[in-house]
């Protein structure tokens, strides 16, 4: 892992590969080893450069509530400090929702961008309910039993155990002030249905069949014909663990697809 300075804070990331720069942003207590599996089967073809967001894995994790638009500003900085002036922006999740405000605010950065198992739509009123009481669980009872009980149902029925000890693992990593920072940032993010419906930038959008967390019908709000729409089945909200050799193979066609045109 490098690390840059991004607004005032330190940001880690890894860089592999050459080529067409790929950035792959992960979820929320989720960390740059949420790609673990996809990036090997990437790097052959292009630079793929995967941070961890502020607030996650071993980059700073400010007290206080963050921003969605913040944490894109952080990935601006980055590419900024890596001298790279254009990238493939893919967002799983939280990081779907940063590539949104990303791709509202800096099209000029981007030759497309993506949401994994992620939606244009702002948070429901249950949904912006059921913020505060993880942040309250978190505060109260810690990021382990609040990653005991997010992790189960990231994943579709079956997932192997060990995919899920995996995740548990990586998401205890999450500095708890973190997690409720970006929690906090998720409730109060605005509706971006627009940005995809608008661009006219190469957009991938790609859904888990039994993902329980964001449905297809949620991530698929565009048909338009620079929109390509990947439904990924038997996986729920992680396909990068779920089925990463079907996800990398999506995101080559969509990039190689993108380059042709």
């Amino acid at each position: 892992m490098e690390i840059v300075r991004c607004e005032g804070s330190n940001i880690c990331y890894s860089d592999q590969g050459t080529g067409d720069v790929i950035v792959l942003l992960h979820g929320f207590c989720g960390s740059s080893s949420y790609w673990e599996q996809v990036i090997p089967l990437l790097s052959g073809n292009y630079r793929v450069i995967a941070p961890d967001l502020r607030g996650h894995g071993v980059s700073d994790a400010p007290l206080g509530a963050y921003s969605i638009d913040q944490m894109a500003d952080d990935v601006l900085s980055l590419l900024e400090a890596l001298e790279i002036p254009e990238c493939y922006l893919l967002g799983h999740s939280l990081g779907g929702y940063i590539t949104l405000s990303f791709a509202q605010r800096h099209a000029s950065r981007l030759k497309g961008f993506g949401l994994i198992h992620s939606t244009g739509y702002p948070d429901s009123g249950e949904a912006r309910e059921n913020r505060l009481k993880s942040v309250s669980k978190i505060q109260n009872e810690g990021i382990f039993a609040f990653v005991d009980g997010l992790v189960p149902g990231l994943f579709a029925p079956g997932a192997a155990p060990q995919l899920l000890e995996r995740t548990k693992e990586i998401g205890y990593r999450t500095p708890p002030q973190g997690a409720v920072g970006a929690a906090m940032a998720m409730r109060e993010r605005p509706d971006r249905r627009d940005v995809i419906s608008a661009t006219a930038l190469p957009v991938l959008l790609v859904a888990g069949a039994e993902d329980s967390k964001v449905t297809p019908e949620q991530t698929f709000t565009s048909n338009k014909p620079n929109v390509t729409q990947a439904t990924i089945s038997g996986v729920g909200h992680m396909s990068m663990y779920e089925a990463p050799e079907r996800l990398a193979e999506i995101i080559k066609d969509y990039v190689h697809a993108a380059v042709r045109k």
